[in-house]
């Protein structure tokens, strides 16, 4: 018999397949350790190293491997059996009667899987290009050696230095500004800073603004301003050497 010369080599149980089943039946190893999978890999390596088909020897081991199956699926749900236990005569009818309409509609399911591959039996799908089918080929565009010498040479000239002097900021001499200033007063007695710098740009503002500190040090100027930004209004000051010396001596004091 095949079933008695079966050896099996698992990782819960090495030896011979009568004492597996005995071991389970005395509750000695659990079920639930053992790889039904190789157990029957191993009876199948078995039945193809004989000569002969023991077809009786194969039923007893589908007996005993189903028997195992089912075994280990109650395994899987062991309080089950309880709950069915405490189940009423009708509620165990009904239960039944889920249970019969689930079989029912799951072996619907499968006679439909059934016909669908009876149909599509004789289609077979091909994974890759056929052989037939056009192959593109790829094309070149005409090359030539002196347009590759000339972009070759492009890439290896470098590149001309940039200039910043764009960037560099070039301040008029305060000089400037007193001379312009000094001209103005000439002409009229006051004049209005904002107005007379609103056309320059905001560093020759900013020496502006340098030349119009040093006359108001000098004492050439008076300045005023009616609120905090507001617009710089410059007088002339018509005042005699000496007085102009105090003011400036004034001024300094105050700003320090």
């Amino acid at each position: 018999m095949i079933v008695q010369e079966l050896a099996l080599d698992l990782d819960a149980f090495e030896g011979p397949f009568d004492l597996l089943l005995a071991l389970v039946l005395r509750d000695e190893i659990a079920l639930s350790d053992v790889e039904l999978v190789e157990v029957v890999i191993a009876f199948i390596e078995r039945l193809a190293e004989r000569e002969d088909i023991d077809l009786e020897g194969c039923g007893e081991f589908l007996v005993l491997i189903a028997s195992l199956l089912e075994l280990k699926a109650r395994g899987l749900f062991p309080d089950e059996a309880e709950e069915l236990a405490e189940l009423e005569p009708e509620e165990a009818a009904e239960e039944l009667a889920r249970r019969l309409a689930e079989y029912r509609r799951m072996k619907s399911a499968a006679a439909w899987l059934t016909d669908r591959l009876v149909a599509e039996c004789d289609r077979y799908f091909r994974l890759g290009p056929a052989p037939l089918a056009p192959r593109p080929e790829r094309r070149l565009a005409p090359q030539s050696a002196d347009l590759l010498g000339a972009a070759l040479r492009e890439l290896a000239t470098p590149p001309a230095s940039v200039s910043l002097r764009h960037m560099e900021l070039r301040f008029p001499p305060v000089s400037q500004f007193l001379d312009r200033f000094r001209s103005v007063l000439a002409r009229r007695r006051r004049f209005d800073f904002d107005a007379e710098v609103a056309d320059l740009p905001r560093s020759d503002q900013a020496v502006a603004f340098l030349a119009l500190l040093e006359l108001r040090k000098t004492g050439e100027v008076e300045l005023e301003q009616s609120a905090p930004f507001a617009p710089i209004r410059v007088s002339r000051c018509d005042l005699a050497d000496e007085e102009a010396v105090e003011v400036t001596a004034a001024w300094n004091v105050r700003s320090a």
